[in-house]
C-alpha cells in the first residue's frame, strides 16, 4: 500500500485515538498472500507504552465508523488494532529516546556509509539523527532516511518490558 494512503489513513485517525488517551505508533497495510482482503494494521499505545485488549477493541470501535464513512480504502479490507508488542517498530523520534540501550536493527531507504542495514545498540538522538553502535562504531543515521526500525527481542528487552509499572 501506498505511503500516501498510509498517511491519510492516519490523518483520519490519530486524532480519535488520541482522544481517547492513546498514541498512534504505526498504520500499515498487508496484502493477503491468498488473493483475500488486505489487512490494515494500526499499531498504538497509551503514553507509559501499555495497552490492553479492552484499549485495543475501544480503539477498533471509535476507528471503525471514521473509516466507514471517510472509506479511504477502495478495496475489502480487514481492520487489526494492535500494540506495537516487545520487538516493536520504532516510528517516532521519541521511540529512538525511550529504547536507547536496547538492540536494534534499522533499514535504510538509501545507502549510508556503504550499508542499508544496521544491526547494534541503539544509542539515542542527537539534533534529528539516530545514534547506533554497531561493533563498535558509532553510526549516525538520519530519521527522515529510515525505511523501518524494530528492536530485536533479546533478554534485555523482556526484563526491561516486565519491570515497567503496570
Amino acid at each position: 500500500m501506498s505511503t500516501i494512503l498510509t498517511d491519510k489513513i492516519a490523518d483520519l485517525i490519530e486524532p480519535a485515538i488520541e482522544g481517547l488517551g492513546y498514541e498512534l505508533v504505526r498504520v500499515q497495510m498487508f496484502s493477503s498472500p491468498k488473493g483475500g482482503p488486505s489487512t490494515l494494521q494500526i499499531m498504538a499505545e497509551a503514553e507509559d507504552g501499555t495497552m490492553t485488549v479492552e484499549g485495543c477493541a475501544k480503539i477498533s470501535r471509535e476507528i471503525s465508523v471514521i473509516l466507514d464513512v471517510e472509506d479511504p480504502i477502495d478495496s475489502e479490507y480487514v481492520l487489526e488494532v494492535s500494540s506495537p508488542g516487545l520487538d516493536r517498530p520504532l516510528t517516532r523520534m521519541k521511540d529512538f529516546v525511550n529504547y536507547a540501550g536496547h538492540e536494534t536493527k534499522i533499514e535504510m531507504k538509501k545507502t549510508v556509509d556503504d550499508r542499508k542495514r544496521y544491526r547494534g545498540k541503539l544509542l539515542g538522538t542527537e539534533d534529528n539523527l539516530i545514534l547506533m553502535n554497531v561493533d563498535g562504531e558509532v553510526y549516525k543515521l538520519n530519521f527522515e532516511d529510515i525505511q523501518k526500525a524494530k528492536l530485536v527481542l533479546t533478554d534485555e528487552l523482556m526484563k526491561h518490558a516486565t519491570s515497567k509499572p503496570s
